[in-house]
């Protein structure tokens, strides 16, 4: 018990953007208790742009939806997107690059080559090309982004994995009978999971901007569906009549992009302290 807590009061960055980052979760998940059961889809044109008030806390947009309902329940969806990607690319770009590493050859040279036509476009502008072939959902957006974020972890892992290939004990276990997914999970993997995991922490909050930017221009979520990056782009024609429609969205995005990577940030601090 004492070890914990001097975890805890050693790492303070950790602690205090792991609660935060927890309590932003727990928004989310209890998006219809702290809303009061308003429901973020639906609206009266009657209670159309209403400035914040004791009523609507942050105001009503343009079909009279309670605004803090909307943004509270941006959450549930943002997050889920955010972490949808990062889980994607994660696993995606681990596998590709942990089996290029370790076999190399033509099975390298096939997932590096892959991976490089990939990077050789910028991100944004690919993932905007591959949700616009899709169509625009937030379901095609988080599949536009992982499917161009994944070679950047196939790159590390690959890196990673070709540290140990040639090891002394890695021959020796390949001698003695070991088979390839037994060296793959035993020896490849755990060489390259502790950095993969603080590159995925601190990407969080890279993933929900991206998101946010693809549903701002039109190729993520689509109306009524509560996210933070639609409700910028439909709040920017009432841009001077209610300033509100981008300034709680916009904060919204701020901080919790902001929470996240502080906690990845910390995160990488305490997995791997060469970094700090």
């Amino acid at each position: 018990m004492e070890n914990k807590q001097n975890f805890f009061v050693k790492h303070k960055t950790f602690t205090i953007f792991s609660i935060l980052g927890i309590l932003v979760i727990l928004a989310a998940i209890f998006a219809p208790v702290l809303t009061g059961g308003i429901d973020p889809t639906t609206g009266s044109l009657s209670e159309a742009l209403k400035p914040p008030s004791s009523e609507h806390l942050f105001g009503t947009d343009k079909l009279g939806r309670d605004l803090f309902a909307r943004v509270i329940y941006g959450a549930r969806t943002s997050l889920i997107a955010a972490f949808s990607v990062v889980i994607l690319a994660f696993v995606i770009g681990t596998v590709a690059g942990v089996l290029a590493g370790y076999f190399g050859k033509i099975v390298d040279a096939v997932i590096m080559r892959i991976a490089d036509m990939m990077i050789a476009f910028p991100g944004m502008i690919l993932a905007i090309a591959v949700a616009g072939i899709m169509g625009a959902s937030i379901r095609n957006a988080v599949i536009a982004v992982a499917l161009v974020t994944w070679p950047k972890y196939a790159r590390l892992a690959r890196s990673l994995v070709l540290k140990i290939r040639d090891r002394d004990y890695v021959s020796a276990a390949i001698v003695t009978g070991s088979k390839t997914p037994y060296m793959l999970l035993k020896y490849m993997l755990p060489s390259a999971i502790t950095t993969l995991v603080i590159t995925a922490a601190m990407d969080i909050g890279t993933m929900m901007l991206e998101l946010a930017g693809l549903s701002f221009l039109g190729f993520g979520a689509v109306p009524p569906t509560p996210e933070w990056g639609l409700m910028l782009s439909e709040g920017r024609a009432y841009m001077t009549a209610a300033p509100w429609l981008m300034i709680f969205p916009g904060v919204a995005i701020f901080v919790v992009v902001v929470i996240f990577n502080m906690l990845g940030d910390s995160l990488r601090d305490i997995l791997d302290p060469r970094q700090e």
